[in-house]
């Protein structure tokens, strides 16, 4: 069955719908969703496929310095010189094929590691309800929606509960539209049509099933992103990635037309000189960056996935390890999330199974998401309770926060209402007591409201249950709660996670500070919160928030450690005013309100069980939740970052420097220092030897603070390694002419001997910002850098060294390399250690001043209240 479009104006009638689509209200069986699956497409909006390994080749050799190779190569075969054009075909074949590799198999890792957390649905499939992944909905299928789920496809309503669905994707209405069911014609396709859902909107309150009408690329949103194909938007570690990629490009076309134009001056012969100029400047390229990048991102992705952290976006790895400011709800980080009921009291605290009865009829009748207080109230059993049938519901919002059912028994209709005690006080008249109702008078309420502080205070979270006799009427609205009488409160305990003190100490000790942020009460919070050792001496309400400017906002939101009684805009507020001041947040939600902050915080972190809405918004989901999970991701995402980075230094120094060397050399050399295969296999050894470096180990250096893209550390290698490593090559060629006399074959073997050990070993020194005898390196970094050199020093030897154009160098030359490679080391291993060292040393010692100056605030604003 294809796809079906609503006409603008108006549609069929539920009946002809559901003839139109071939399906009924009993679902399709799977044997048909299966055909029409593999007849019409999954239902994905822009699928994001894998590129096959034939398509990943193709865009490795696109790269226009491999292509001038690959013509240049084909012009020597033509000339005369097969041999020179084979070498050439065989490295650039090489070089592109391990990238390919690499990169295919690492984004397949992901892809399976991502497939874990698919946005599923509920579908009606055989006649039974059962969840599918989102991506195997077809038309016609019947779907059950709650709040907190993402709208899987385009659909029609059947049945509907109080449902709201928030639509501003489509609209850009912020406040969340009422939906029906009808079964007469639709008067209007779109998001304005009551009886129609769309994909791409949520569910923020009530249930409803549908049938799907559209699917994929046919949907509403699915047009949208066919017209308008938004990238998501750049993050730090990408732009800084295109900087680095731009300043190695100038000075690329720099160096080949400098060169291509001095070898012809000098009456070089043209082909020569145009392949020793593209092949120095594929030299000068790291063009295993992307694939390093990825590689890199890659297998942190796999080491996160065993520390019970799932990424969803790469790039993502980066901005975790940056995060110097985590927000988080106080439950299920601090506290286990898991509530169990504790006590049933009257208004007074003394004990009542009164409002325990209410509640447990309010958590019966209750259509939308389960939470996890209504789960613990469902636990207990309770007498007396059947017989009840409901009239209606007023479904939960966070701005009254407190939701109410309408039950009948014996001809009797009641309005019953649970939610946060203020709430629920402000719309109460009067009391009861052992059955005795009372009027609510200020003296009343100042009592019930001293009794919910103290249970707060004890660290109890606490509702209140209030209920009225009503008529019986077509229709309940929020403005029928009122006049009601409280009976009372339930308690539930939730108690702290295990080692969450110890795991917020190592937090603060990495350079990460922890910031509450909740709608629970600023009692409950400071209980929970001294008891992990969060200072909560000053605790900011939700009112407060609301009453500052930004930049006052930016100095709260800094100094503040804990938030109590705030709403999801606040939340927002909060976070966008951490960014303001400078800071890399992360935010740790899973419900339907927090996902405006998962989007707008630098990482959004939601867990497995949260609702879709809270999921799709997040860039990492934690398979486990806790704190100290969060701790293992921060941790793996600065050791990728710091990996990444280790390529980069590498690629800015001594690489750079054995390039500049060798166009100077071709200054004052009467032939070129190296022929242009000799300078390709150079570079494939070289990089190859690097391909373990996602695999090496990292400083505590690196781990102890957040990472952030400093272009500094980069561009100031790039000028003093590189100049330092250029210079120590023209004494190598000062040697190598005038003390070993050696002409121009014997001269282009030893400098490719000498570039190469120097050039690769260096990467024991580069990859630690500590002495390199300090830190250990991994074994599969040791043996392929070996590995690399090994085979540079064999190849002279063998029948490929003399294709290549090299002679094997006498022995005093090896006695010349083992002075000339740990002097090398060693210089750099001096100019190393005062960049890196006084930029580290800068970079803690801010941190730490930072660090103290923000306690130094929270301790003179505890002093002043």
């Amino acid at each position: 069955m294809p796809n079906e479009t609503l006409p603008s104006a108006a549609g069929p009638s539920l009946d002809e719908q559901l003839e139109r689509l071939g399906t009924s209200r009993a679902g399709l069986s799977t044997a048909e969703a299966t055909r029409r699956l593999r007849d019409h497409g999954a239902n994905v909006v822009a699928a994001r496929r894998l590129r096959s390994e034939a398509a990943e080749l193709l865009r490795a050799v696109a790269n226009p310095l491999v292509l001038i190779l690959l013509a240049a190569s084909t012009a020597s075969a033509f000339l005369g010189d097969p041999v020179q054009a084979a070498i050439i075909a065989v490295i650039v074949a090489a070089s592109a094929g391990l990238t390919v590799w690499q990169t295919f198999r690492s984004q397949k890792a992901v892809a399976r590691l991502q497939a874990g957390i698919a946005p599923r649905a509920t579908v009606l499939r055989g006649g039974a309800w059962a969840e599918i992944r989102r991506s195997d909905i077809v038309v016609g299928d019947m779907v059950r929606l709650g709040a907190g789920d993402l709208v899987p496809a385009d659909a029609r309503l059947l049945q509907v509960t109080d449902l709201h669905v928030q639509q501003a994707a489509l609209t850009g209405e912020s406040l969340p539209a009422e939906k029906r069911a009808s079964t007469g014609p639709v008067d209007a396709a779109g998001p304005d049509a009551p009886e129609l859902v769309y994909l791409g909107t949520s569910v923020v309150s009530g249930t409803a099933t549908a049938v799907v009408f559209a699917t994929g690329p046919h949907t509403a949103f699915g047009d949208v992103v066919a017209r308008v194909a938004a990238r998501p938007e750049e993050t730090e570690f990408e732009r800084g990635l295109k900087h680095f990629g731009a300043l190695i490009l100038r000075t690329v076309l720099f160096l080949v037309l400098f060169i291509m134009v001095v070898n012809l001056a000098l009456g070089r012969p043209g082909l020569q000189s145009l392949l020793f100029s593209v092949a120095l400047a594929v030299g000068l390229t790291p063009e295993f960056l992307p694939m390093i990048t990825t590689v890199t991102l890659a297998q942190g992705a796999i080491r996160m996935a065993r520390e019970k952290v799932i990424v969803k976006h790469l790039p993502s790895i980066q901005n975790l390890g940056s995060i110097d400011v985590l927000c988080s709800d106080k439950t299920g980080t601090l506290t286990a999330g898991a509530m169990s009921l504790d006590r049933s009291l009257d208004p007074d605290g003394r004990d009542s199974q009164r409002p325990l009865f209410l509640a447990h009829l309010n958590s019966t009748f209750e259509s939308g998401i389960q939470s996890p207080l209504d789960a613990a109230i469902l636990e207990r059993r309770v007498e007396g309770s059947d017989g009840f049938t409901k009239l209606a519901e007023l479904p939960f919002d966070f701005d009254r926060r407190r939701l109410s059912v309408v039950v009948e028994k014996d001809g009797v209709a009641m309005l019953v209402t649970k939610g946060a005690p203020e709430s629920v006080l402000a719309v109460c008249t009067t009391c009861e007591r052992d059955g005795v109702v009372h009027d609510l008078d200020t003296e009343t309420a100042a009592r019930c409201l001293a009794t919910f502080r103290s249970l707060s205070e004890q660290g109890f979270r606490v509702l209140a249950v209030a209920a009225r006799t009503v008529s019986r009427q077509p229709r309940f609205a929020i403005s029928d709660e009122r006049d009601m009488t409280l009976t009372g409160f339930v308690t539930f305990a939730d108690h702290l996670r295990d080692g969450v003190r110890d795991s917020i100490d190592r937090l603060r000790a990495d350079g990460v500070e922890i910031k509450i942020v909740t709608g629970d009460n600023e009692l409950v919070t400071r209980h929970v919160c001294e008891q992990v050792g969060i200072e909560a001496d000053r605790i900011v309400l939700g009112s407060e928030i609301d009453r500052a400017d930004e930049p006052a906002l930016t100095r709260i939101a800094e100094r503040t450690s804990v938030f109590a009684r705030v709403t999801p805009g606040q939340k927002h507020r909060i976070i966008h005013a951490l960014k303001a001041g400078g800071h890399v947040v992360g935010f740790l939600g899973d419900g339907i309100n927090d996902a405006p902050s998962l989007h707008t915080a630098d990482v959004g972190i939601s867990v497995a069980g949260a609702v879709d809405v809270a999921r799709e918004a997040s860039d990492i989901v934690l398979l486990e939740p806790g704190i100290h999970v969060i701790h293992a991701g921060i941790l793996a995402g600065r050791r990728s970052f710091a990996n990444v980075l280790k390529y980069l230094l590498m690629g800015t120094s001594s690489n750079f420097g054995n390039m500049f060397s060798m166009a100077a050399a071709t200054l004052f050399l009467p032939f070129l220092p190296m022929l242009p295969a000799q300078i390709l296999l150079n570079n494939l050894l070289y990089d190859g030897a690097q391909l373990t470096i996602p695999t090496d180990n990292i400083d505590a250096t690196w781990i102890r603070t957040p990472q952030r893209w400093d272009v500094r550390l980069i561009r100031n290698f790039m000028l003093v390694v590189g100049p330092v490593s250029s210079l120590y090559d023209f004494l190598t060629f000062y040697v190598l002419l005038h003390l070993f006399h050696f002409g121009e074959t014997m001269f282009q073997t030893g400098w490719f001997l000498e570039s190469l050990a120097t050039q690769t070993l260096v990467l024991f020194v580069i990859r630690t910002a500590d002495r390199p005898w300090a830190s250990r390196p991994s074994a599969p970094l040791v043996a392929t850098t070996l590995l690399a050199v090994a085979i540079g020093t064999v190849i002279p030897y063998t029948p490929l060294g003399s294709a290549l154009g090299f002679s094997p160098p006498p022995p005093t030359f090896y006695l010349f390399l083992v002075v000339v490679v740990p002097t090398y080391l060693a210089i750099v291993e001096g100019v190393k250690q005062r960049i890196m060292g006084r930029l580290l040393r800068a970079h803690a010692s801010a941190t730490a001043a930072s660090r103290d100056d923000r306690a130094a605030d929270r301790r003179a604003s505890a002093a002043r209240t």
